[in-house]
């Protein structure tokens, strides 16, 4: 064999190895489909305990894994920064929603509010690793030109910027905003005359997905605005719930529990507390009844609008040939939310409705033109058996489903009471996808760590946890705060509805957070709080201040954004208005 033949031969040789030792080819690696809820509760989808009807997540869950011990932040932006990055949200630049920060935190680089550039999304890594990236939905991690999901690694994007926005037109929910900041493939867009929030977000989906024929994988991202305030719903969806609400949230917040030990969701012995803001629905009119039981039901045909939405992405998926290579990861971003108050049709909140060009009307409630919230009590319920909601620490703030499902990882129904956390997710899908992570560097910058865990391997029964009992997740968020070990967990509420006090809780025997062990555990309960110093310390947590109140700071920031100096005229004016609109009810 002459030396060109040798060299052929060992050319060969090289080539095939190198094939066999490549990453998978294109037509091998899964479809990625995360879909993110905004502000459901624990129990809000059927496969969790609910009454709503849920089919198609049913359907996700009884072929794939339900994860029951789940958590995210308790607020939407930091687990969303969280989920994408696989970075402590006081690590990657989103410690609280930007609204909420104090002055005198932003100062502080990682207390922006903005997703730092030091900090890599899965989107990113993907699109470098020969993934097609879609989003279509709500970003809320910076509304700069730079800082919109298009420069962060999505191809195609269709982005509401904000923390949330109407459901029914392009129009703001909150007097901060001037306007809803639409975006598409990063400029400024308008909405369609027929826009549904829900409904639209898929036909984006679906036209991205299609948009592309050919044999690379693409990796979607669906934040849903459902079912964040205002919550609103197509009136036939809210039909079907309108007599499934009357008996109230105690009768619901017990049947979602006694539902959810049935599943094997929780403990049969677990046990549930009653929230101090939860009202007394017997004291209520027949009137206020009716009125908060359709607040319910709009929430709840939201929920069943969205569903059915995501049923359709399926289908369209299955039509297409491409639902056998399709991986699905559904949760939300943190537990209910119980804004708008037990008392929405008071005068005061009627009067602020209508400055804004809304209206809550018994009649046209959830359709275009109403705001409907589900307050504090409605909340608890949609957060069962758990305690607290969202902002709080306490778990029905942090624990949300969280659903993995699809041809490619599993083919029948589990459940794992494994404590997993939001930064496991973007882990999770490198592995999925058989992307290499980045490790200290990434297009020519440093980066920050991904701290999270795949859940692989707990997906296929490969292992049942994937956190030992001396690992420690720490966690704050406008200064509550908690920190899990094993099947424990320190937490501190602070008011009006916590009391601000560290407690010490076994959340896998009680998920309620009804028995505190911090008396009967005192060594346990010194060691968590030391190793949660240890948390704060490391990630440049901040105290916030001794009077910070999240909805106040809200306000505050949000009208200096948009009003600027003229701000104390304009609240001046708003005062002046209102007197003279009571003086006009009066007479």
């Amino acid at each position: 064999m002459n030396a060109f033949k040798r060299k052929l031969l060992a050319a060969s040789v090289l080539l095939v190895f190198s094939y066999a030792n490549a990453a998978p080819s294109n037509s091998t690696r899964p479809n990625i489909v995360l879909i993110l809820a905004d502000d459901l509760g624990f129990s809000d989808i059927a496969s969790y305990g609910s009454e709503i009807q849920t089919p198609s997540l049913d359907a996700l869950a009884a072929s794939g894994i339900s994860f029951t011990n789940y958590h995210t932040a308790a607020s939407c932006a930091p687990t969303r920064a969280m989920l994408l990055t696989g970075v402590d949200s006081h690590r990657n630049g989103v410690p609280n929603i930007p609204e909420s920060i104090p002055p005198e935190h932003q100062v502080h680089e990682n207390y922006r509010g903005v997703l730092s550039r030091n900090a890599v999304t899965i989107a990113s890594m993907l699109q470098s690793a020969g993934y097609h990236t879609y989003m279509a939905g709500k970003w809320h991690l910076g509304k700069a030109r730079d800082e919109l999901p298009y420069r962060r690694g999505f191809s195609r994007t269709i982005t509401m910027a904000d923390t949330g926005a109407d459901n029914w037109e392009q129009k703001p929910y909150i007097p901060i905003y001037k306007k809803a900041n639409w975006f598409a493939d990063g400029e400024e867009t308008t909405l369609p005359s027929d826009f549904y929030s829900s409904e639209f977000l898929v036909d984006k989906t679906i036209e991205f997905i299609d948009s592309n024929s050919d044999s690379q994988p693409f990796f979607a991202y669906i934040p849903f605005q459902a079912v964040h305030i205002p919550v609103q719903a197509p009136k036939e969806f809210t039909e079907k719930y309108i007599k499934t609400y009357t008996q109230g949230w105690h009768v619901l917040r017990e049947q979602r529990q006694k539902r959810s030990k049935e599943l094997g969701i929780i403990p049969a012995d677990s046990d549930m507390m009653t929230m101090s803001s939860t009202n007394d629905w017997d004291s209520l009119s027949d009137e206020d009844k009716r009125f908060h039981a359709k607040r319910m039901a709009v929430y709840a045909g939201m929920v069943d609008a969205m569903d059915r939405h995501i049923g359709r992405l399926i289908a369209h998926l299955k039509a297409t040939g491409r639902y056998d290579n399709t991986i699905f990861i559904f949760s939300s971003d943190n537990g209910s939310e119980a804004t708008g108050g037990d008392k929405p049709r008071s005068l005061l909140s009627r009067f602020g409705l209508g400055l804004q060009g809304y209206r809550n009307d018994y009649e046209t409630l959830g359709t275009k033109g109403s705001f409907n919230t589900i307050g504090p009590s409605f909340a608890s319920a949609a957060a069962s058996p758990l305690a607290y909601y969202k902002f709080y620490a306490g778990e029905g703030g942090m624990r949300v489903p969280l659903i993995i499902a699809g041809k490619p990882i599993s083919d029948k129904p589990r459940r794992s009471n494994a404590f997993t956390y939001v930064t496991d997710i973007t882990p999770t899908i490198l592995e999925l996808t058989s992307t290499t992570a980045p490790s200290e560097f990434f297009g020519g910058r440093r980066i920050e760590p991904i701290v999270g865990r795949s859940l692989v391997a707990l997906s296929r029964e490969q292992v049942d946890h994937v956190y030992g009992d001396s690992d420690t997740i720490g966690y704050e968020l406008g200064g509550n705060a908690a920190l899990f070990q094993g099947a424990y967990k320190i937490v501190k509420n602070r008011g009006p509805v916590g009391d601000g006090q560290w407690h010490l809780y076994n959340i896998v025997k009680d998920p309620g957070e009804t028995k505190n062990l911090s008396n009967d555990m005192p060594e346990k309960m010194a060691t968590m709080l030391e190793a949660y110093k240890q948390y704060a310390e490391e990630n440049n947590v901040l105290e916030v201040p001794a009077n910070f109140n999240g909805t106040h700071q809200v306000a505050i920031n949000g009208l200096r954004d948009r009003f600027g100096k003229h701000i104390l005229v304009f609240l001046l004016a708003s005062i002046i208005c209102f007197s003279f609109y009571i003086s006009y009810r009066r007479k």
